[in-house]
């Protein structure tokens, strides 16, 4: 177990503390949850740089770097849906799509094939990211920065929510591309069993 695999997996219950912060009423609550959230994004570039630096990229950490994106993006998915932030449909893509991919990587590992991320699942990512980090900034300008700042903070609130909201839609159209591309690259070790 080195580094980056550490930093990987360390987004699995990380997910569960920024949930946690997420319900919290009390001041400073939203505002952990936004930097723990930061925190797990940066380390989502981290792992694999040091990984590549040092000559320690494994077949673990390529599917558990991918794993734990989906851990994080479908459990705080799940928690915004249920504070009305994101649509139910909206979800159901992203969750359906992220299913999906894991479940053909699963065969493409039966068949010692790993499915690492590419191009097009990595901007699905970053754009999920970004998406979440906004609708999680909301609530943090809203209650804590709006504690301290004598302004009203509301106009700002709404563009931040906003740009979340828009761009975890732009995130679900990247969800749908990038997995269109990963079934057409290894449909072929899906389909393969199918008339056996």
């Amino acid at each position: 177990m080195n580094l980056p695999n550490l930093l990987t997996l360390s987004r699995v219950p990380m997910m569960f503390l920024i949930v946690v912060f997420m319900y919290c009423e009390w001041l400073g609550a939203a505002s952990l949850a936004f930097w723990l959230f930061i925190w797990g994004a940066v380390s989502d570039g981290l792992d694999g740089y040091l990984a590549r630096k040092r000559g320690i990229v494994s077949n673990f950490g390529k599917l558990m770097d991918a794993l734990t994106d989906k851990i994080m993006v479908v459990g705080l998915t799940i928690a915004l849906v249920d504070k009305g932030e994101i649509s139910v449909p909206l979800a159901l893509i992203v969750m359906c799509r992220e299913f999906f991919i894991t479940g053909m990587r699963a065969v493409a590992a039966a068949k010692g094939v790993v499915v690492a991320a590419d191009r097009g699942g990595k901007t699905k990512t970053v754009t999920q990211l970004i998406a979440l980090g906004f609708l999680l900034a909301e609530p943090m300008v809203a209650r804590d920065w709006a504690y301290f700042l004598p302004w009203d903070l509301s106009i700002l609130c709404e563009i931040v929510r906003w740009i979340g909201i828009w761009g975890f839609i732009a995130g679900t159209f990247f969800a749908v591309w990038s997995g269109w591309r990963y079934f057409r690259q290894y449909q072929h070790l899906v389909l393969e069993d199918i008339d056996r």
